[in-house]
This record gives C-alpha cells, structure tokens and sequence, in this order.
C-alpha cells in the first residue's frame, strides 16, 4: 500500500518543479532595463518597446537603500525569448532614450536573482544562522553591513543628482514647448486675421495653385 504522505510529497515535488520551469521560461523572455528617468511610467516603457516587441508586463525594481519611491530600473517581460534578444540588442547598438533622459537607458537579458517573486529551485532548503562576536563569518558581515552603508549615501547622492538633472531638463523642455506654441500661435493668427491673404494678393501669389 502507497503511503500517502510520500504521494503528497511527490505532487508537491512535481507543482515545485513545473512552477519553476514556468519561472524560468519568464526569465529567458524578460529585460532589465536601468538608468530610467525617476519620472517614467509602464505606459512609457510600453510605448518605447513598442518599436520592436509586445510588452507582457512592466515591473519597476525597488531601491530599497533609498528612502523614496523612485523607478531606476524595471523588469519588461516580452512574449518570447526571441523577441527579448533583439530588443536588448537594439538598445546596446543604438542610442534608446526613454522619458527624456539625458543619457541611454541600459538593458539586458534578466536573471533569476532580479526577481522578488522568484520560486526556490526544486529540492533546495534554506538555512538561518545567527552571528555573533568572535563567529569566523562575524567579520565578513561587519564588512558587508559597512559596505551596504556606504552604497546607500552613494546611491543618495546619486539620486540627488539625477532628480536635479530631471528638474532642469523638464524647464528647458517647458522653455522649448512655451517656444513653439508661441509660433503656432502666430500663425494661426496671421491666417485667421487675413494677413496672408493679403500679402498673397499684394504680390499675386496663388494660393490655391496646384
């Protein structure tokens, strides 16, 4: 007679192994893409991608060593791995500007490791040590935990800048978008006031020639 708790342990087995080929499978078909505008969207993204793949999805990748909520990389899951290939492709070959930054975003081909929601492989198990003074890893942590400090002022003053470089590239757009409706305000002006026409009549220009 099967013993039940060894079939249970056989589906669970099986469910594991499948929700990790199926995770995998969405690995190989996603890119990551950093140095994105603090002020981009999911609909950005898609519009851009749009070019060369069917965006899936769009994730934004969180910074927990920053205290705000800003989107400087994401995870874009495309229909097929193929599809993931030539988009990382185009963007390393070409300039590929999202949201109006200065500089080209980044991208490449995603890996297990990026993913939050990321299944533990089939068959491994997870296990929890409590270090303390005079432990042979206590020192390697010391260092690790002094390292991710400097790594948080660093990815601040990063931010810092960025935010100021968006805020200056955001009022020299507003200048160039105040300049140009300024001109096509002119110009429907001149039309609407009849000034065309009566330059057009001055010097006996046709306009409705052709």
């Amino acid at each position: 007679m099967a013993n039940p708790n060894e079939h249970a342990e056989g589906m669970m087995g099986e469910h594991a192994e499948k929700e990790y080929a199926d995770f995998e499978a969405r690995v190989k078909r996603t890119i990551y893409i950093d140095h994105l505008s603090p002020v981009v969207t999911r609909q950005v993204i898609r519009a851009a991608l749009s070019q060369c793949a069917h965006v899936v999805s769009v994730e934004f990748v969180e910074n927990y060593t920053i205290p705000y909520d800003i989107p400087a990389a994401a995870l874009v899951e495309l229909d097929d791995e193929s599809q993931a290939r030539s988009a990382v492709d185009l963007m390393r070959d070409f300039p590929f500007i999202i949201g109006g930054m200065p500089r080209p975003v980044r991208a490449s081909l995603a890996r297990p490791e990026m993913f939050p929601d990321r299944p533990s492989p089939p068959g491994s198990k997870m296990e929890f040590l409590w270090l303390k003074q005079g432990d042979p890893e206590y020192d390697g942590m010391s260092k690790l935990k002094s390292l991710a400090k400097r790594q948080e002022a660093e990815n601040m003053a990063l931010i810092k800048n960025i935010l100021e470089e968006e805020k200056e590239l955001a009022a020299q757009q507003q200048i160039m978008l105040d300049a140009n409706y300024y001109k096509y305000d002119l110009l429907e002006n001149i039309v609407q006031n009849g000034t065309v026409k009566n330059l057009a009549g001055h010097y006996r220009v046709n306009l409705f020639d052709g």
